[in-house]
């Protein structure tokens, strides 16, 4: 099951990339990092971090600091890859409780009188909940469409990108780490791949499984979604 993983993270495999040499290499992070062969690059604030590398060629960068979504309180990781898959496929994974909170929110501002203009504040993955529709299919276990929602353009798209594999990634993370209330949201969209989640600085392992997982679907939207791929 994790075959394709390893060739992911092989060190020096072709798709990886030498770790940068930085004034805080000594750290854990930068020294897992060396291990993985990411670049590692200390970011100014206290906690900040930029990770990079390449899944099958496609670079991808993975960084830690302050939340940039009111939604994710404290600190948070963001990760973007430009696979330069079908720039037509939009699928979300976002875990329900945030699910919950960001439609309950939506909708009291669409039943406040007061509020006759757009909120420019808001963040657009409230605009995704409205415009994307929820799947959901037997092959994977009840415990994943318990803790996540899936929502995506077409139903076709989803199934392309979401494996067994991914899935278990998704439901293992170390404990204690992340839960079902910890704020992530995994999306394709416009050919890239995004990562956002809740993150206590200093959670290696967590750091670690994060890492996995986004790599993995990276991985996994290039195998289902390339290009070249007919649907």
């Amino acid at each position: 099951m994790f075959d394709r993983l390893k060739r992911v993270f092989a060190r020096g495999g072709p798709d990886a990339i030498p770790a940068e040499s930085t004034s805080d290499a000594s750290s854990p992070v930068s020294e897992w990092a060396g291990t993985q062969g990411f670049s590692y690059f200390h970011q100014d604030n206290a906690h900040g971090f930029l990770l990079t590398g390449q899944v099958r060629g496609k670079p991808w960068k993975l960084e830690c600091g302050p939340s940039s979504r009111d939604y994710i309180p404290g600190d948070e990781l963001r990760a973007r890859a430009e696979l330069g898959i079908n720039g037509d496929a939009a699928v979300l994974i976002i875990n329900r409780p945030l699910k919950e909170s960001l439609e309950k929110r939506a909708y009291a501002i669409y039943t406040d009188s007061l509020q006759t203009t757009a909120d420019p504040s808001l963040p657009e993955e409230m605009r995704w909940l409205a415009m994307f529709e929820e799947f959901g299919w037997a092959s994977l276990v009840p415990e994943f469409w318990e803790r996540y929602a899936v929502l995506a353009d077409r139903r076709e798209h989803a199934l392309a990108w979401i494996d067994n594999n991914l899935a278990e990634l998704l439901l293992s993370w170390p404990q204690p780490g992340p839960d079902a209330q910890t704020p992530f949201i995994l999306m394709l969209l416009r050919g890239k791949a995004y990562l956002r989640m809740q993150y206590v600085p200093g959670d290696i392992a967590t750091l670690q499984h994060a890492a996995v997982t986004y790599t993995s679907a990276c991985d996994a939207a290039l195998a289902g979604l390339s290009t070249d791929i007919p649907l």
